[in-house]
Order: structure tokens, then sequence, then C-alpha cells
């Protein structure tokens, strides 16, 4: 079984310079992390924005500054770090728009996209509240993948650009609106790279798109695709309808925040239990789990990718580093988070505590969730047989993280705090496949 991504997204406009990344990615390793993936650190377009590459073999000014040596120089220093912390390095690629004062605009017009009037296709999208209005990207230009009459010089162009990347020891690719771009692309793309390196890993950015356009990228190779758990209320059953389709087929990634959201504890007004639970949840929901920097000292400020500056480093609110760990080594210590294992939600919507459970060959666990952010909850468990669909099970532990049962007996009748997460493990060890007792976290 290969475990699931548990990644660290290091927003470089909130850090600065190179050199001192390595500090923030050394610190994710000491929280479990294993992959560190940095927004897009190209040469930007006047706008200024990381998402606007103008040079994608070119630096960010803001992340070369004082240190005279290439840029690629400084990136290969910072991924051999990470590799040197047995982390991955994952980085964007933004390959369905370019900045618009891009040179290839004039070197290679043939592959944008181009209004009636012959000039540059700006993307945009529809305000869903309101078809009239729409948002146009002005410092950006659309390439035309799919209908460039050059396909060969453009398609090769984007595989060098993964080749090169790869030669600096990148391992892992977030495909930026990877709906936006032909699957055929993308099959020649991962295709060549997995030729190159059958480690490497292509994630696919997929929020918001039509079930169609997230089947085409499952066909095209991809190894995960980040889920909406995020926004989740843990009663309506979309979410878990939504993870039951694509589960057979690529697995998914869960997040409590992104650059692209509000800061949860902005959200959360402060509360800092219930920031726990979120991650938490999101960690326990399916294989993979991403967590941005800062989240972890509670920042309310959102990220920005054309605002952002290191000034904007805030004091932390509060440092649940300790929490995040803790919820990193059960996962990674359970194979049952590592994969996307059926899952079904056997509490009712109206319930005051939520309970997911999970099976994954001979082994079970339940997710147990008080709703409340500020009250208690009681929750009473009768019995194996009712909740893990098992007559009993010769090991059954708690595996919470934070405070945890020294003996998990029946009937289980516990006083769960505000946002408290509560993590039940069954195995039945005569049966092939499960996980042995070696495998749990001691209690």
């Amino acid at each position: 079984m290969t475990p699931g991504p548990i990644i660290y997204n290091l927003f470089p406009r909130l850090v600065g310079p190179m050199k001192l990344w390595i500090p923030h990615i050394r610190r994710a390793r000491d929280m479990g992390f294993d992959t560190v993936y940095v927004n897009p650190f190209h040469y930007p377009g006047y706008s200024g924005s990381l998402y606007a590459p103008k040079d994608y073999r070119g630096y960010n000014p803001l992340f070369v500054d004082g240190d005279p040596r290439p840029g690629h120089e400084q990136l290969g220093e910072v991924v051999a770090a990470a590799r040197g912390l047995g982390m991955r390095f994952m980085m964007d690629l933004v390959i369905n728009h370019t900045a618009f004062d891009c040179p290839l605009v004039k070197e290679h017009p043939e592959w944008y996209k181009r209004e009636p009037d012959g000039s540059v296709v700006h993307p945009f999208a529809i305000d869903p509240a309101d078809a009239r209005k729409k948002h146009v990207w002005g410092d950006l230009a659309e390439i035309d993948n799919d209908g460039t009459t050059d396909r060969p010089g453009l398609w090769h162009h984007w595989v060098d650009l993964v080749l090169y990347y790869m030669t600096l020891g990148v391992t892992d690719f977030r495909c930026d609106a990877a709906y936006k771009v032909p699957p055929d692309l993308w099959r020649l793309i991962i295709g060549t790279a997995r030729c190159r390196d059958p480690r490497i890993r292509f994630v696919a950015e997929t929020l918001g798109c039509r079930l169609e356009e997230v089947a085409a990228c499952i066909r095209s190779g991809f190894d995960y695709l980040f889920n909406s758990s995020k926004y989740w209320n843990l009663a309506d059953p979309w979410c878990l309808q939504q993870y039951e389709t694509y589960r057979p087929f690529t697995p998914s990634i869960a997040f409590p925040e992104s650059h692209d959201t509000p800061r949860l504890a902005q959200e959360l007004e402060g509360n800092e239990a219930a920031v726990k639970m979120r991650y938490a949840l999101a960690a326990f929901f399916s294989a993979g789990v991403m967590s941005v920097l800062g989240f972890e000292w509670g920042f309310t400020r959102a990220l920005d990718v054309v605002g952002t500056q290191p000034a904007d480093m805030e004091q932390p609110k509060f440092d649940i580093s300790a929490f995040i760990t803790q919820v990193n080594a059960v996962k990674r210590q359970h194979p049952i988070f590592n994969v996307e294992a059926p899952t079904v939600m056997v509490s009712g919507p109206q319930a005051p505590v939520f309970i997911m459970k999970k099976t994954w060959k001979a082994d079970r666990a339940l997710v147990i969730i008080n709703k409340s952010l500020t009250t208690s909850e009681r929750f009473f468990f009768p019995d194996w047989d009712r909740w893990l669909d098992w007559p009993s099970f010769d090991l059954v532990v708690d595996i919470s993280p934070g405070r945890r049962l020294e003996r998990v007996g029946l009937p289980l009748d516990v006083t769960l705090e505000p946002a408290q997460v509560m993590v039940i493990h069954a195995t039945d060890p005569v049966k092939p496949g499960c996980a042995r007792p070696a495998d749990t976290v001691s209690t």
C-alpha cells in the first residue's frame, strides 16, 4: 500500500526568499508531513500574481532576493534539503494560461486563443450567483492547448518544462485548473514523466468543475484529486456521495483551508478546538491531507497571490502543532486512513454527534465528532455488531489524537467536549491483510 500524501503548503509570498523556506520545511517534517508544496515561484507578469507566469524557467525576484546565485541553484538547494529530510517536493504546473505579457504571446502567437479581432483571450469565470456577471483576468492570456495549429510544438514545450523541473528534484506536480487542459495532453505529460521516474506524482486541481470534467481528469492518469470536504457541514449527503463516486478510480486529498479560501481560524472566530476538529476530519476523511503554513498557528489573514508579503506573517493566536503531529502519526500508522476506504455516515443528519464509519479489508474505524462548538455531548456506544458490522473484534482501541481511553469497554458511554474528535479502530487479526497489533498506537 502506498501511503497517502500528508502535504504542507508553504505559501512563498508569506515567507520570502528561498533561503528562508528550509526552516519551515524542517518544522513541517517534525509535524509528520511528508510532502512540501510551494505555489508558483516563476518570474511573474506585470500584475505580480503567482499564477500569472511570464517566464517558467525564471524566478520571482521576491524569492531570490539577496542571493547572487542563479535561481535554479537556490531552488535545487531547497529541494535537496527537503529530500534530505525525507520529504517530497511539489510545485504548481500552470499550463492553461500565461501572463498577458509573457514573451510566448509574441514568439508563438498560434499557441493562444484569440478573439474575433485577433486579440488574445483573457480567461474569465461566470458568477455562480448571477450568470450575467463574469470576472475577467486581464493579466492572463489563455493558452489554446486543444486547437493550436502547432500542437506538437506547444505540447512538447510543456513536456520539456516538467522534465526540466524533475532534473532539479521536483517529485510532485499540482496541476492548476487541470480540467481546462485536454486529457490527451495530460496523458502525454504524465506518461513521459513516469517513463523518466515511475515515482512521480500528479495531483489534479478540479474543485468546482463538472462531473464529466473530473471523469476526464481521472482517465488522464492523475494520482490524486482534491476533494471538497472542507465545505461539508457533517450532515448533508452530497460530500460522501461525491466521495463514493470518485473513490473507486482515484484517491483524493482533503484540506481544512487553502490559499484560495479564507483562513479557518477567521471563519471559526478563533475557536481552537473547532480548528483542530476540522484538521482531524480532513486527515481521516480521505487518502491524503493538506495544510497551509500558518494554519497551525491560527492565522486569520487570507492569503493573496498578488498582495501577501512577509510582513503579513502573524503572531500565533494558538499553536496546535502537537495536535497536528498526533493526527498525522495516527493517519500514517493505520492503512485504513491512507486509502479511499468505503465510508458511510451512520449518524443521522440532525444528530448532535457525527459518526463516520470506514471499512478496509478486516479493519474498521469510527470517526466520532461532537458537532457542537460550544457544548459537551454524550455519546453512547452499545455494541460492535451494530456499528462495525462484526460481532466481535479481538483488538478494539481508542486511537484518538489527544485524550484517549485506556480501555474501550462496552457499553461505551462518554462525554465529548465541544468539537472533540474520537477515533475507534477495530481489527480482526485472523483475517489476512489487516493491520497487526504493532501497527496501532499504544494507549
